[in-house]
C-alpha cells in the first residue's frame, strides 16, 4: 500500500511525463479522482481510495508549506519539484478538499518570440512594437491561451543590462533572471494599482503588469505610457480591436487610449497535430499596430486558417479555440 508521499511523487511524475500543465485532486463521495490537463484539455487519471484522501491532501498541503488543520478555507503556495516548479491551490468541496496543482516548466520562461508560433509578418509587427521607447501593448485572449507564455519571451528578448525591468504579477509565474518581479498580496494591501504606483518610484524602463482588471489599474498603465515607460499587460477580451473598447469601457478617455496603446496582440493555443496524433500546442495570433485594424492586418480566424493550410493543426482544433464566438 503506498503512502501519501509516494502516491503524490507518482501523480505528479505522471503529469510530468504526460507534459500536463495541470493535476486535479477532486473529491467524490466515494473516491478521489485524479484528473491531468494536457494541450489544454482534462484527461482522466488513476481513481483513489477514499482512505487515502485525506492523507494525500495534507501531504500536499505540507509540500508547499500550507496549514494542514485549515479545511475551511482557500489555501495558495508553491515549491520546487526536480525540474520543475509547482503552484498549489486548494478549495474545500462537498466532499472535501479540491487541489490543483500547476506545473511549470521552467523552459518554458525563456522561450523564444518565433518560437511561439506568430507568422511572419506578426512577428515582424510586433518587434516594431517592443522597438518603441514608451507607450503600452496588450496581449489579450481567454484564460489558458498563452498570454502569460507571450509576455515572458517578450520579457526575455527585451531583457539587457542598459534597462531597469519591473513586473507586477498575480502570481508571478516564473522567476526571470535580471528581471525585479513583484506578487500581488491582496491580503497586506499589494494590488495591481497600488503596486504599480511603488513601481513608478523605482525608475523603470520597462513595465509588465499580470493583467490590467480595473479603472485605477488602467488609468495608472495609461500615466507610465505617457511619462516615458514601456507597458506591458493583459487583457482578457476576444480580439485584438475590443482590447481599445474595453478600456474605453472602462473609463479611459478615448483620446488617452490612442495616445498611449502601440499596439495589441489577440491570441489562442491550438493542439499541434503529429503522426501519432495531437501533441504540444501552437499559438495562433491577431497582431494590430496601433488602435485600429489595418487593412493587412490577418485576422485570428485568418491566421487560423493558415495553421490548417501548413498542416500544423485541423479544421476541428482551430474552431475549438478561435470560432466559438461566430
Amino acid at each position: 500500500m503506498n503512502s501519501a508521499p509516494t502516491l503524490l511523487d507518482e501523480i505528479i511524475n505522471k503529469a510530468i511525463e504526460l507534459n500536463a500543465s495541470d493535476i486535479h485532486l477532486e473529491p467524490r463521495e466515494k473516491f478521489l479522482k485524479v484528473r491531468y490537463r494536457v494541450d489544454g484539455l482534462l484527461q482522466d487519471g488513476n481513481i483513489i481510495q477514499k482512505s487515502k484522501q485525506a492523507a494525500l491532501i495534507s501531504r500536499v498541503k505540507v509540500m508547499v508549506n500550507l496549514d494542514i488543520a485549515e479545511s475551511r478555507l482557500p489555501q495558495d503556495g508553491r515549491t520546487n519539484y526536480q525540474s520543475v516548479d509547482l503552484r498549489v491551490s486548494t478549495i474545500p468541496t462537498l466532499h472535501g478538499e479540491k487541489s490543483v496543482i500547476r506545473v511549470l516548466r521552467r523552459e518554458h520562461a525563456h522561450l523564444k518570440l518565433a518560437a511561439l508560433g506568430m507568422e511572419a509578418e506578426e512577428l515582424d509587427l510586433y518587434k516594431k512594437m517592443l522597438a518603441k521607447k514608451n507607450g503600452i501593448v496588450l496581449v489579450t485572449g481567454p484564460t489558458g491561451s498563452g498570454k502569460t507564455t507571450t509576455l515572458y519571451a517578450t520579457l526575455t528578448t527585451l531583457n539587457d543590462k542598459e534597462v531597469n525591468i519591473i513586473t507586477i504579477e498575480d502570481p508571478v509565474e516564473y522567476q526571470l533572471p535580471g528581471i525585479n518581479q513583484i506578487q500581488v498580496n491582496s491580503k497586506s494591501g499589494l494590488t495591481f494599482a497600488r503596486g504599480l504606483r511603488s513601481i513608478l518610484r523605482q525608475d523603470p524602463d520597462i513595465i509588465m503588469i499580470g493583467e490590467i482588471r480595473d479603472l485605477e489599474t488602467a488609468k495608472i498603465a495609461v500615466q507610465a505610457a505617457l511619462t516615458g515607460h514601456l507597458v506591458l499587460a493583459t487583457l482578457h477580451t476576444n480580439d485584438a480591436p475590443s482590447a481599445v473598447t474595453r478600456l474605453v469601457e472602462m473609463g479611459i478617455d478615448k483620446y488617452l487610449v490612442e495616445a498611449s496603446v502601440i499596439g495589441v496582440i489577440a491570441q489562442r493555443l491550438a493542439r499541434k497535430i503529429t503522426p501519432n496524433g495531437f501533441k504540444g500546442r501552437i499559438g495562433i495570433y491577431e497582431v494590430m499596430l496601433g488602435t485600429k485594424p489595418h487593412r493587412e492586418m490577418r485576422s485570428l480566424k485568418s491566421n487560423g486558417w493558415r495553421k490548417i493550410g501548413q498542416g500544423v493543426t485541423t479544421q476541428e482544433e482551430v474552431a475549438r479555440v478561435v470560432f466559438l464566438d461566430d
